[in-house]
């Protein structure tokens, strides 16, 4: 029989995958080097912590929270009103490397994980440098 576990069983499904949502936000709302992408967001976090949450959940092999909500991510779309280049990107992906390894993802798992994020990062620049 094919093995059939999914990213979100793997990583440990709804309580991980919340924890890392908040040492994200809790990363970006504190650490200097992500002030860029800190200042794109409201002064709350809590909205755009639920909706990464979400995402991830259905992202990861999970519930399908945020297509259930929302619809269809459109993740381009909707970062499309933000300046996100190389130097947002990096900060995005640095802030999730860090979030990872504070959660404590297994290291081949986050290597994976860590891949998809850059490739969907990097999708979502919409200016040059």
């Amino acid at each position: 029989m094919e093995n059939t576990t999914t990213t979100y069983q793997k990583i440990g499904g709804d309580a991980v995958v919340g924890k890392l949502c908040d040492r994200f936000y809790e990363l970006m709302d504190t650490v200097p080097q992500f002030q860029g992408i800190r200042a794109m967001h409201p002064a709350s976090l809590a909205g755009s912590r639920d909706k990464l949450y979400m995402f991830l959940s259905g992202w990861m092999g999970g519930p399908d929270l945020f297509v259930e909500k929302f619809g269809h991510p459109r993740l381009r779309g909707r970062h499309m009103p933000f300046e996100i280049g190389i130097a947002e990107r990096d900060q995005w992906v640095a802030c999730m490397v860090l979030a990872m390894e504070d959660v404590g993802i297994e290291k081949s798992l986050s290597k994976k994980l860590l891949d998809n994020f850059f490739h969907t990062a990097d999708f979502m620049r919409n200016k040059e440098g």
